[in-house]
């Protein structure tokens, strides 16, 4: 499993030093703003597939996004 947490920028050294002691955590690294903000626009375009998989979301076809530009 992954988890992604926040952690103040003050207490992010303190913070790895405790993650990577534990045993049971295979890889801890810091990530940068972008790569946070990149993981949660991906997630999220993940779920809306996985909504309209199930029918619950309408997506814009190709042709809407093109007509859009």
């Amino acid at each position: 499993m992954k988890v992604l947490i926040d952690i103040p920028d003050n207490e992010a050294s303190f913070a790895m030093k405790v993650l990577k002691s534990l045993s049971f955590v295979k890889k801890a690294k810091p990530m940068s703003d972008a790569t946070v903000d990149l993981w949660e626009d991906l997630n999220e375009a993940a779920n809306e597939v996985r909504l309209h998989k199930q029918g619950k979301l309408k997506l814009k076809t190709a042709q809407d996004l093109l007509n859009e530009l």
